[in-house]
C-alpha cells in the first residue's frame, strides 16, 4: 500500500493551499482517509478524516472552518483545500489510510493510537511573510 501526499510548500499569511492525498496497493475501495499534521517539537494532530464511503468528514475544532477536505472516490484520493493560512499552520502535513470501514471519527482516532494506519511520507507547508 502506498499513500502520497502533494501540494505543499510556501504561503504567506492569510494565503490558500491545497494538498492532495492518493492512495494505491488495496485489493478493495473499503478504507478510511485522514489529513494530520506534524510541527517541530509537537506532537502529531488530526485535521480533518474521511470515513471510509467519502460521505461524512471530520473536522478538528481548533480549524475553525478554514479547511475542507474532500474524497473522490473513483480517484482513492483525498483534497485538503486550506485557506486563510496563519504562521501556525507551518507543520509537515501527513496523509494515512486504514484498511476497513471506518467512521470518520475513528479515522481521526486510530492511527494516532496505532500502528495498523498508511502513512505518506509527508508534504511540508510553511506560512510565513
Amino acid at each position: 500500500v502506498q499513500v502520497m501526499e502533494s501540494g505543499g510548500g510556501w504561503v504567506q499569511p492569510g494565503g490558500s493551499l491545497s494538498l492532495s492525498c492518493s492512495v494505491s496497493g488495496f485489493d478493495s475501495d473499503d478504507f478510511a482517509m485522514g489529513w494530520f499534521r506534524q510541527a517541530p517539537g509537537k506532537e502529531r494532530e488530526r485535521l480533518a478524516c474521511s470515513s471510509w464511503s467519502g460521505r461524512d468528514i471530520y473536522y478538528s475544532k481548533f480549524l475553525e472552518g478554514r479547511f475542507y477536505a474532500s474524497r473522490d472516490y473513483v480517484k482513492d484520493s483525498l483534497t485538503l483545500q486550506m485557506t486563510n493560512l496563519k504562521t501556525t499552520d507551518t507543520a509537515m502535513y501527513y496523509c494515512a489510510a486504514l484498511r476497513g470501514r471506518f467512521t470518520e471519527y475513528d479515522m481521526c482516532r486510530i492511527p494516532l493510537r496505532s500502528s495498523s494506519a498508511f502513512w505518506g511520507q509527508g508534504t511540508q507547508v510553511t506560512v510565513s511573510s
